[in-house]
């Protein structure tokens, strides 16, 4: 059975795709079979992952909205390898973007990603969703169909901002669809060590969240920000820059080796 995460933060430029992406490719170059699902209308993860959007004819947005057939069934034909061995994607296109409309009047609508993903928990060791920056049913499938989330937020100003809100809409999924969801971790992104703000931000994430915020911080890096255009996770667009490092230490942490 796959461990299954959600990286989900709903203020966007907060690091979440690229914590994403450079946790799914550290998972797979450590030999791990795993699926990164991009439910962000934005399909950044998917294009950062190498895939071109342009060239699709399926993508999450069918295995949410199909009706004809059974999402299950359909999802060997949407998942997609990626240049990164052991590393496959469920792409999204800016198809997904109807999603929410389309799923107000479905049945089981908070449901629909679980069940699509019902033959991957058992062919995938691990699996990451990219979330979409929003509280609305694309995120609300993404915490029902995993097991743990991952929150990351960035070392600036209103850091803290929406998380009330967010860890409302977690209580609720925990309490009326998914009681096994738990917190893993909080990631601190976009650190400047160069400013005071920094470690302002980083002290009191840490107060509001004692002992859930991981001991990596991800500092600002014009690695981390390159890689996408060039269809690579940063983690192999540049092995040994500060990003990277960081990443993978971070991955050390939210996978811990038995």
């Amino acid at each position: 059975m796959a461990l299954s995460y959600a990286v989900v933060n709903q203020k966007g430029g907060v690091g979440k795709t690229t914590t994403a992406v450079n946790l799914a490719a550290c998972a797979a170059l450590d030999g791990h079979k795993v699926l990164l699902v991009d439910a962000d209308p934005q399909g950044n993860a998917t294009s950062g992952c190498g895939v071109d959007r342009s060239v699709l004819d399926q993508c999450i947005y069918d295995l949410l909205t199909s009706t004809a057939i059974d999402p299950a069934q359909l999802f060997p034909e949407v998942v997609t390898p990626t240049s990164v061995e052991n590393l496959s994607v469920v792409p999204a296109t800016i198809n997904l973007a109807g999603a929410s409309i389309a799923l107000v009047t479905a049945i089981a609508r908070e449901t629909k990603l679980q069940h699509a993903l019902e033959t991957a928990y058992e062919r995938y060791d691990i699996i990451i969703v990219d979330t979409a920056p929003s509280l609305g049913l694309l995120t609300m499938n993404s915490l029902t169909a995993v097991q743990q989330i991952i929150i990351p937020i960035q070392c600036e100003y209103y850091a803290l901002e929406g998380l009330t809100q967010l860890l409302e809409v977690i209580q609720l999924v925990q309490s009326q669809l998914n009681p096994s969801l738990r917190l893993n971790g909080v990631a601190l992104t976009m650190y400047d060590a160069r400013t005071n703000l920094a470690a302002e931000v980083e002290r009191e994430v840490r107060e509001n969240f004692p002992g859930r915020v991981y001991q990596t911080v991800i500092p600002r890096n014009v690695q981390l920000a390159e890689a996408p255009s060039y269809g690579l996770p940063a983690v192999l667009y540049d092995k040994h820059c500060a990003g990277s490092r960081a990443y993978w230490r971070l991955y050390e942490e939210v996978f811990p080796h038995e």
